[in-house]
């Protein structure tokens, strides 16, 4: 796919800058100096793809090695979708718009099984053979990782291979190994040959599937030497790769923020958690790497809040020393800090206050379960006096706001353990703030969907009208003043179980939904629950076939063949505690529970306890800082062309203050519980307009010469923003502007007509009714409206507006009313916001 073809699909979308590619900290290689081409893919939009941690690492770890090209591409929304169809334009990507069936390996990352009919799209887009028996000669080989990969037999037929574990390992293995297969120019299956000899890689073809007599289906390996693939595991968090200079996605990311990961694994034992058994031992990232690594990247992305990654962040044995260094820049540098994933009792009051220094960041708490007894079946191992103290400590420190997580459907679930969940509620609900008011507790339920390689994966999923009856009674039961209830629909969990625990049959139910039209059925606004069981009465598959057997924990698996180290017999024997209501302590601070993980040799748990960290950690965001009211203020001028008229005013204006920050620009802060940059703007310009020159005013701490900014913060500006002119302005209220406005307008598709400008230019009125947020509409008079308009050419057009109307009614306003142009000409039109000097 050429560039140009890309930029006139750009402004038919909704949300354009999905599409760019040319994001700050982006890497582009030139395609022909590199003999691997490696797309990482993602089967989501853009906002969820941008956000995933993983693929950061693979990002930065592939690019780093001079021989290697790694370009991302993400499921296309459903607007781009029919335009790619449409023009029979093929799924590229980002950073080069390469079609996707040129690079030599796809890579995708399979989070969350719902999305596997987005990644059968991207598939179908890209013209690439879905299933691996049918790629031949140079076609890319297909590769996946990520968590679902602990039972990736739904999928297997789809994928050449399959990476099982951290990826960081068997990635440059898996690189190595084709370089080499390439010098040798052996056929396509020696490759996979030579990747099978890599820990944590699963070839799909090596195994054959099997049925016993209860119609079970399992795995039969082709030869007695590959016969089930270990986990690749990275023993030693601190050799592993971090992302130094992570891509600034444009748009609304999921997570728009610095993440850092200070530690994989978990110790807890939560009997429903597979994340928390698939990814033990506990391996914490030393604290002082924290640091450094943090503050780097802070200061290579200009983000303004940090988040601390981990199953269980505040389990980080020196949490408080972490943060508390953290913060010493954090305050100073307006860097929030935040821990997404806590345990009520995890944090102290102390810890508390010190992460409100800068802002409140979220908080949530995941109970699980309303009553102690469900509790200590799942093993949660946290009591009803952890929870109340924790949102005590919250409320009084200020917080306004608590989410809470819990489920239906755990094994041995009650009407009573229903009833905790309100009656816990309802207690938190009493709870005080600060000022005397209670806080506001947003309750989120889901329903429990048994995963592999968890001791619950012999335990039945409910029944679809219980879990809806057992629904409608929280929703029912929580109305409750200051408190919100949101719940995931018991629907898409059924069908989420069906793929966690299913085997290869369900490769054809996959491809069958994908032609009914299934996509983004993570999403509520697209799942069709009607549609997916049309599609598997179609195939003469019952989903509860997939049913766990809680009667034979014995029984073969679809995923046997896949060890993630714990073993079968640790599971059961957790399996049956659960049902006697026994809890098991986490061996992180009690005795080894024996889970098979660890050989305490070159694989263990590794934590740094209460350690001290390093003063003299090398910190530029730490220095002195001047105080925060401004003390010099500058306007500053800048142009918005090409790509970057795709931005909106919103992503604009971040993309500025992240500048700011990377270049050190002693930019002032406004004061509060959430001080904001002294920024503004003189207007906002719809997006897809280009202008050749905009102004913004900015209040420094400590004045600098308006060159050096200008110099200091181009240096950090993407594609098509460039910054033309600063002065200093004394006082802080703007100048008047009562120049008029000139705009050139460019058709693409289309022609201006020489009559409609004179029929517009003998009228004494045209009027045209505008939107207006204070009454239903304004009408406004062209004729008064428009200075100058005239024609160019029979493609251009000169326009003038005079200043009291631009911001009422716009150059594609009058272009369409004058010259009578189509939504999809007016579109496509290239309207540029001339300096005034044109007028």
């Amino acid at each position: 796919m050429s560039a140009s073809t890309i930029q006139d699909l750009l402004p038919l979308l909704q949300m354009p800058s999905r599409y760019l590619g040319c994001e700050i900290n982006r890497v582009k290689k030139a395609w022909h100096s590199v003999p691997l081409h490696i797309a990482l893919a993602f089967p989501d939009l853009y906002e969820i793809a941008t956000s995933h941690f993983g693929i950061q690492i693979l990002y930065d770890l592939l690019n780093d090695q001079p021989d290697i090209l790694a370009e991302r591409v993400f499921a296309p929304a459903v607007d781009l979708e029919d335009k790619l169809r449409r023009q029979q334009i093929p799924l590229a990507s980002l950073e080069s718009a390469i079609p996707l069936n040129q690079f030599d390996i796809v890579g995708f990352s399979l989070l969350y099984e719902l999305n596997y009919t987005n990644m059968v799209n991207m598939l179908d887009l890209a013209d690439i053979p879905f299933l691996a028996s049918a790629r031949q000669g140079d076609e890319p080989f297909l590769i996946a990782g990520g968590p679902c990969t602990c039972n990736p037999e739904p999928v297997a037929d789809f994928f050449d291979a399959i990476v099982v574990g951290d990826g960081e390992v068997a990635m440059l293995q898996m690189t190595e190994a084709w370089r080499a297969w390439r010098r040798a120019s052996e056929p396509r299956a020696a490759l996979l040959e030579r990747w099978s000899r890599i820990k944590g890689v699963y070839i799909p073809s090596f195994f054959d599937v099997d049925e016993d007599a209860g119609g079970r289906q399992g795995v039969v390996a082709k030869r007695p030497d590959y016969s089930f693939v270990e986990k690749a595991v990275v023993s030693d968090l601190n050799e592993a790769p971090f992302p130094r200079r992570p891509i600034i996605a444009f748009g609304r990311p999921v997570h728009d923020r610095l993440r850092m990961e200070i530690a994989r694994g978990c110790t807890r034992g939560c009997r429903f958690c597979q994340a928390g058994m698939i990814y033990r031992p506990v391996r914490e990232r030393h604290p002082e790497t924290v640091v450094a690594s943090a503050l780097q990247a802070l200061q290579e992305t200009g983000y303004e809040d940090l988040s601390l990654l981990s199953l269980s962040t505040g389990d980080y044995s020196c949490i408080a020393a972490l943060i508390n260094r953290i913060m010493q820049a954090g305050e100073t540098s307006h860097v929030a800090v935040s821990l997404p994933s806590l345990r009520a009792g995890s944090l102290s009051p102390e810890l508390m206050e010190t992460i409100r220094k800068v802002r409140k960041t979220g908080f949530t708490i995941a109970p699980e379960a309303g009553s102690q007894r469900l509790r200590d079946v799942i093993n949660k191992n946290i009591s009803e006096a952890d929870i109340l103290e924790t949102v005590e400590n919250a409320f009084s420190l200020g917080w306004k706001l608590i989410k809470l997580y819990f489920m239906i459907g755990l094994p041995t679930e009650t009407q009573a353990d229903l009833e905790a969940i309100v009656a816990l509620v309802k207690r938190l609900t009493t709870v005080n703030g600060s000022d005397g008011r209670k806080g506001r507790i947003n309750v989120s339920v889901a329903t429990f969907v048994p995963k592999p390689h968890t001791p619950f994966q012999w335990a039945p999923q409910i029944d679809l009208d219980t879990a809806l009856d057992r629904m409608s009674w929280l929703k029912a039961n929580l109305k409750i003043k200051n408190v919100q209830f949101k719940w995931q629909d018991p629907r898409v969990s059924r069908i989420e179980g069906v793929w966690s625990r299913g085997d290869r049959r369900l490769s054809r139910v996959l491809i069958e939904a994908w032609r009914a039209g299934c996509r983004f059925d993570g999403w509520t606004d697209f799942f069709d629950y009607e549609r997916w069981v049309a599609v598997f009465k179609a195939c003469g598959i019952d989903p509860d076939r997939y049913q766990p057997d809680p009667a034979d924990p014995h029984r073969p698996l679809p995923w046997d063949h896949i060890r993630l180290g714990v073993g079968r017999a640790y599971l059961i024997e957790e399996y049956e505690r659960a049902l006697k209501g026994r809890t098991t302590a986490d061996c992180r601070t009690g005795n080894c529970s024996g889970c098979g993980v660890c050989d305490f040799d070159t694989l263990k748990p590794v934590t740094y306890g209460d350690h001290d960290i390093e003063a003299a950690v090398i910190d530029p965001l730490d220095a002195e800082k001047p105080p925060a009211a401004a003390s010099a203020t500058y306007q500053v001028t800048f142009s918005k062309t090409g790509p970057a008229r795709f931005l909106g005013h919103l992503e604009m204006v971040k993309v500025f203050i992240r500048a700011f920050r990377r270049a050190a620009i002693p930019i002032g802060y406004s004061h509060g519980f959430h001080p904001m940059p002294r920024l503004s703007f003189s207007d906002t310009i719809p997006m897809g307009m280009q202008s050749e020159e905009e102004r913004m005013w900015i209040g420094l701490t400590e004045a600098m010469a308006p060159q050096a900014l200008v110099s200091r913060l181009q240096q950090q500006m993407p594609a098509g923003l460039a910054v033309v002119g600063c002065r200093a302005q004394a006082g802080k209220k703007r100048p008047d502007r009562s120049d008029p406005v000139p705009y050139r307008v460019e058709l693409i598709d289309g022609f201006f007509r020489q009559n409609d400008l004179d029929w517009f230019r003998d009228q004494q009125q045209v009027t045209i009714a505008r939107k207006s947020k204070k009454s239903a509409g304004v009408v406004v008079d062209l004729k008064k409206a428009v200075v100058d308009l005239r024609l160019l050419n029979a493609r251009e057009a000169l326009m003038t507006l005079g200043l009291d109307h631009h911001l009422m009614v716009r150059p594609a306003h009058i272009m369409q009313t004058v010259f009578k142009l189509t939504d999809h000409q007016i579109r496509t039109a290239i309207v540029t916001k001339r300096k005034a000097t044109h007028v």
